[in-house]
């Protein structure tokens, strides 16, 4: 990444949460520079190293919420911040603690915290009178057959309270896969690196009732306590178990407008319940065949990964054009991100009208990343507009429920929603992933 420039001056500065590694990091930084704003990261690079980033980062630990919210404070007695970010749940809660140090709009610190709970959240919103499955919590140290008795109903689903992305999310049928899933999220919540972030939340898993439907994803962004939705997505592919990969994001929605309605309503009503008020949102929803709308979740962040980049925005008539910033020419959501979070209308944005895909690329089989073929057939599908691979040659890819990343992402537009899906379904076709078995090391 290049450095970034946070010299003394009179625009705008964000202050940026996010892990060293965050894959929007780039795409907020060429925002920003072409907004004229400085960003100021916070990050958890290592505080012993000297700038290893070059990018001037303040070094914090999420665990340590104190340290780092005076870490973040120094910094901002000398370079004044005008806004808040939080990429990533993991940071999330520090952001709200930083902003409310900082005297900054932004979602409350209780609601930041309930937002990257699934218990708290779950609770919330039982209590605000939304539906929701019914649910019980178990220690991740208990026997599985008393944890499955303590559920007692079929279909159901468990995960781990902190993780995101359908880390570690199995469905279960029988007491028997009740069992097994209970079993592999506990080895997956004992992994050193896991227990290495600290989060809490290591120790417990969510046990839920089940709920059959269509999924669908909505993100946008409050303005203290008002919503405003600037898209929601059909996921095409069913979410049925026993796990639950995210493959394709697509809009617009096909789903009934009033059901559209209905789901930004439910999820306005939920962000409240959660103390959510200022800031992104990106809220996950399961509707039935009957038309009830469950929201799974909403967190405190926007779109994770690339998969921003799906989303483009046009600056309306009345908005000023600058050299480096065209009225004309679309523009990426991290853009009106930061114009938010500064204080700016972002009134002058509207979504681009045309359909658009990102297929979250999945992983075929667990081993050593070798590499990729296929790339230029993939790229020459009508309608695909970009694919990145984001997986590193000598990378162990792990599958689902144990994976925490994707081999990359594949973007496509069209005039309608299912030929954007159908693009980036044949580049992924075209596509061919070269994975070897782990060397096993014996001991000698």
């Amino acid at each position: 990444m290049t450095p970034l420039c946070i010299q003394q001056s009179a625009m705008h500065r964000v202050l940026l949460l996010s892990h060293t590694t965050g894959y929007q990091l780039r795409a907020f930084n060429a925002a920003a520079e072409a907004l004229g704003m400085e960003l100021v990261f916070a990050t958890d690079r290592c505080h012993r190293l000297d700038d290893p980033w070059q990018d001037r980062a303040i070094p914090v630990r999420f665990h340590e919420p104190d340290a780092s919210v005076a870490a973040i404070a120094r910094r901002a007695r000398d370079y004044p911040v005008h806004g808040v970010i939080a990429v990533g749940d993991r940071p999330v809660v520090l952001a709200a603690r930083a902003a409310e140090a900082l005297g900054l709009p932004w979602h409350s610190v209780a609601g930041a915290r309930a937002a990257t709970d699934k218990r708290r959240s779950r609770t919330t919103l039982m209590r605000a009178g939304l539906p929701s499955p019914r649910f019980t919590v178990v220690p991740a140290h208990r026997m599985a057959g008393s944890a499955a008795a303590a559920m007692g109903e079929y279909p159901c689903v468990l995960k781990p309270l902190g993780m995101s992305g359908s880390r570690g999310v199995i469905r279960a049928n029988t007491a028997d896969e009740f069992s097994v899933a209970f079993d592999r999220i506990c080895a997956l919540l004992a992994r050193p690196q896991v227990r290495a972030a600290r989060a809490g939340l290591e120790d417990q898993i969510l046990v839920e009732q089940y709920i059959d439907g269509a999924e669908f994803a909505l993100e946008g962004v409050l303005t203290h306590g008002r919503l405003e939705v600037f898209a929601i997505f059909d996921k095409p592919d069913p979410l049925e178990g026993p796990f639950f990969e995210e493959t394709i994001y697509v809009t617009p929605s096909r789903l009934p407008a009033a059901l559209q309605s209905g789901l930004a309503s439910h999820v306005h009503h939920a962000a409240d319940a959660l103390g959510l008020s200022h800031g992104s949102v990106h809220a996950e929803c399961r509707v039935t065949a009957a038309g009830t709308i469950y929201v799974l979740e909403v967190a405190a962040r926007p779109i994770g990964g690339l998969c921003s980049k799906v989303l483009s925005f046009t600056r309306g008539p009345g908005a000023a054009a600058t050299p480096d910033l065209p009225r004309d020419l679309s523009r990426p959501l991290e853009e009106v991100l930061l114009q938010h979070a500064v204080g700016r209308s972002i009134g002058d944005y509207t979504l681009d009208s045309h359909a658009a895909a990102v297929m979250m690329i999945p992983i075929p089989e667990r081993g050593i990343y070798k590499g990729a073929s296929g790339e230029a057939g993939a790229r020459s599908v009508p309608g695909v507009t970009d694919l990145v691979i984001t997986a590193k040659v000598g990378q162990l890819l792990e599958t689902l429920p144990e994976a925490g990343s994707y081999l990359g992402f594949i973007f496509a537009e069209a005039e309608e929603p299912e030929a954007a899906a159908a693009a980036v379904r044949d580049a992924h076709r075209r596509l061919a992933f070269s994975v070897s078995r782990e060397l096993e090391v014996r001991g000698v």
